[in-house]
């Protein structure tokens, strides 16, 4: 423990947690909401965090070798900022007084890229827990990539803060089993545990053996019995710091509330508190009762603090970085910087001779000549890689043994998967992770807050429609896809073939940021000459049509596009022309010039939809239901065809119901 004397007189450790407390509760009182429990419940660790171990650069927030912190726990927001604010990061009095008004830098909840100093975007419990546990995966890979036996070039820990809300959401644990399986010792997790949840007592709902579960889970397991004593906490995390083999979990008894004469109950947890409730806090604090008062000194032997211990962490960096080979030091370069474009100078892929593969497995090749051409890039399966078809063959299976290896095995995580790949891409790599399309609604709140963040993931969803058959309707998605593509900042591609496969990837990797999906038919289905990989860049475009003014336009995606092109054919025997358009992604299409989408869509020309899916996505572009051939209800187990056939997705019963729309 640093016991730091300053020339003018002993710091005041004491009297930095109370400034603390204070700006916390000041700001939570100027904004008339926020979470008051955990600014004066856990001040005392996060102080003893920031102050005495964390590797940090104030002025540099982004400075790559720095330690990561997670505030899990979200709706200690208030709590954050203050630190940041007495650490010397980019914030003035009025950000903190701006604290949840619009357009601050100091929103409700931590939001990554909009304040200096959060490293990720917080708020559902759980999901932080589960980016910390992704940031130490990456941490063990770029040490294992860039480290020799004589010299060290990256070097951080990953903290996170969470509370008990936290541990009970489900992702926790999946996050935390995984962590212990690959011995993740970079990790430690600060557990501020008070007891108290919004509604009342956790023993209400939570009461399990916390010790035991992390241990059974290959964790350490450090208890610090005073949540005040800051000495204990630095002590504790010190010895957390010393593992070799294992991340470790530090449980510190607080006090929900502290001061607060509503201190150790639920009521402290959520609203602000009282003015006199405030006048009485701050006099034991000895702190004045005027909003935002801060001591000068209190702010100045903090940064003290950080600035000895923290002295020359960049310029060393810099110096090992520039000491590497040239080709390392670019993948450095590109972890640091936000544009995570790749640049696929060589793709390989070999067509079967029969000219008829599966979309899974097209991405299999593709995505394995990406990967093999890039260290920057990570990606897994939840427990899905033989069905996804994502596994890199010969990359090596990232594991305790081997943190150099490309394949990460999630389990059936998906939960976690989702939060992890999150914390590997906020490390600076783009990643990946797949599994069935069904089952993305396990990672919803993760690709959400993917978005939110504009990282740089990308999902790999399989499986994508009722043709999966004999599995029946909890293996088929019907509104996955809307539902998908109705989320801000994700691009959505369906593709039809091989051809449309490598386009998807190709528009994928050479985007700057923002996560992306690409949803994979199971089904083998021929390779089209009409298909190609550049227009998918335009989102949609004309893959069949007689050269004629068409009597309708038939839209489709995925594996439904095969099923138009095959009803266009038999019209066009019967006399009656109708162009077919491929969408593979909607939102691209949506954002080409009015005189491209004119074309491939005329006004004036009925059109059709035929996918196998909600006919929600398609309100934007067909505006009268009727024309909408889709599926609004679940599915059933049965043969493809046989539930094509039930829910009138046959090449009979499609071509009838479009000859009779264009009469």
């Amino acid at each position: 423990m640093i016991t730091t004397i300053r020339e003018e007189s002993e710091i005041d450790e004491g009297k930095i947690i109370d400034q603390i407390r204070s700006i916390g509760i000041d700001m939570i009182d100027e904004a008339g909401s926020g979470h008051p429990g955990i600014v004066l419940g856990a001040a005392p660790i996060i102080y003893s965090l920031y102050a005495h171990h964390m590797r940090i650069d104030p002025e540099d927030p982004k400075f790559f070798n720095r330690d990561r912190f997670v505030m899990s726990a979200g709706h200690g927001s208030a709590l954050l900022y203050a630190t940041l604010f007495m650490s010397g990061y980019d914030l003035s009095i009025d950000d903190l007084k701006d604290f949840r008004k619009l357009d601050s830098k100091t929103p409700g909840h931590p939001e990554y890229k909009m304040t200096p100093g959060v490293d990720a975007t917080t708020g559902p419990l759980g999901q932080g827990i589960g980016m910390a546990v992704g940031m130490a995966i990456a941490e063990a890979n770029l040490e294992a990539r860039f480290n020799t036996n004589s010299k060290q070039i990256i070097d951080f820990n990953t903290y996170a803060l969470c509370g008990d809300g936290d541990l009970m959401e489900g992702i926790s644990y999946e996050a935390c089993s995984l962590a212990g399986n690959l011995k993740l010792n970079k990790l430690i997790v600060l557990y501020d545990s008070n007891d108290v949840c919004l509604d009342g007592n956790t023993n209400l709902t939570f009461n399990e053996d916390i010790e035991s579960r992390f241990k059974a889970m290959g964790w350490n397991y450090i208890r610090v019995e005073d949540g005040t004593d800051y000495n204990l906490i630095s002590l504790a995390i010190e010895e957390a710091k010393k593992s070799i083999n294992k991340p470790t979990l530090i449980e510190i008894k607080t006090t929900i509330g502290k001061y607060s004469k509503l201190e150790g109950t639920n009521a402290v947890h959520g609203k602000p508190l009282s003015k006199d409730d405030i006048t009485e806090i701050k006099s034991k604090m000895d702190i004045r009762d005027i909003p935002f008062t801060i001591s000068k000194t209190a702010m100045e032997d903090m940064q003290y603090y950080i600035g000895e211990r923290c002295k020359n962490i960049k310029s060393k960096f810099e110096k090992a970085v520039s000491g590497l080979d040239e080709e390392l030091q670019k993948e450095i370069e590109y972890l640091i910087s936000d544009d995570k474009r790749i640049e696929l100078k060589e793709l390989i892929y070999d067509a079967p001779e029969d000219n008829i593969e599966a979309p899974r497995d097209t991405s299999c090749k593709i995505l394995n000549s990406i990967v093999k051409n890039s260290n920057n890039i990570l990606g897994g399966s939840a427990d899905l890689f033989g069905a996804c078809k994502n596994y890199i063959k010969d990359g090596g299976d990232f594991s305790s043994e081997d943190y150099l290896g490309k394949n990460i095995f999630f389990g059936v995580r998906e939960h976690a998967m989702g939060a992890i790949l999150n914390g590997i891409s906020l490390c600076g790599y783009r990643t990946y992770g797949s599994t069935f399309l069904s089952f993305s609604d396990y990672m919803r709140p993760s690709i959400r807050l993917a978005a939110m963040m504009d990282l740089p993931v990308t999902y790999i969803f399989t499986h994508d429609s009722i043709s999966v058959g004999e599995d029946g309707a909890t293996h088929q998605p019907v509104e996955q896809l809307t539902s998908l593509r109705a989320m801000p900042n994700i691009e959505v591609f369906r593709p039809a073939d091989a051809n449309e496969v490598i386009g998807a990837y190709k528009v994928v990797v050479e985007k700057s940021s923002g996560p992306s999906v690409i949803s994979l038919s199971k089904t083998n289905l021929p390779i089209l000459d009409a298909t190609k990989v550049s227009e998918v860049s335009r989102g949609g475009y004309v893959v069949f049509d007689s050269g004629r003014k068409p009597a309708g336009i038939l839209i489709s995606t995925g594996e439904e596009v095969h099923l138009a092109i095959e009803i266009a054919k038999r019209l066009q025997i019967k006399g009656i022309d109708v162009r077919v358009v491929s969408m593979p992604s909607i939102s691209r299409f949506q954002e080409q010039s009015s005189e491209y989408i004119d074309e491939v869509l005329p006004v004036e020309v009925r059109k059709i939809v035929i996918e196998a899916g909600s006919s929600l996505s398609w309100n934007r572009i067909v505006f009268n239901k009727k024309y909408l051939i889709t599926l609004d209800q679940f599915g059933t187990s049965g043969k493809r065809l046989d539930v094509y056939k039930k829910y009138g997705f046959d090449v009979d019963t499609l071509e009838e119901k479009v000859e009779d729309l264009l009469k």
